[in-house]
């Protein structure tokens, strides 16, 4: 379970070291793709297999289902995790998600989303003015 948010430097290489407490679930290879919000998102290989066959077997006929797959799936690239626990974020990854130097690494249980440190912030304090709202809106659904 990943949980948890997390600054580092990206190297001058485009290195990313992966939290060290999770580096184990993730093994030796990770997926990173595109995330909604444009930030990035990395998943490890098991975790991925499974949101790949969800999203393979939607309606190619609806357009929606389509871009989404082009976004997530066409977007994904399959990293390794070197021996000192970092992985390389591929370049247009790093355009998409505007990560320059500093970024924030977030656990969300299942995945890891990665955020310029800049636009995390403005996207946490965001989240955080709508806190009451998404609670409300949450409960609706038994959570």
């Amino acid at each position: 379970m990943f949980i948890g948010e997390y600054h580092y430097r990206i190297d001058e290489k485009g290195r990313l070291a992966v939290p060290a407490k999770f580096r184990s679930d993730l093994k030796k290879q990770v997926i990173i793709t595109r995330g909604i919000e444009k930030c990035l998102i990395l998943y490890s290989k098991k975790e991925w297999e499974k949101l790949a066959v969800k999203l393979a077997g939607l309606p190619i006929s609806k357009e929606k289902n389509r871009d989404f797959n082009r976004l997530m799936l066409g977007g994904a690239m399959d990293v390794e995790v070197d021996s000192q626990g970092r992985v390389i974020l591929p370049d247009y990854l790093r355009v998409y998600a505007n990560i320059k130097k500093n970024v924030v690494v977030v656990g969300l249980y299942d995945k890891l989303e990665i955020w310029d440190e800049e636009d995390w912030e403005k996207q946490k304090s965001s989240s955080e003015k709508e806190s009451k709202m998404i609670a409300e809106s949450l409960s609706e659904l038994g959570v």
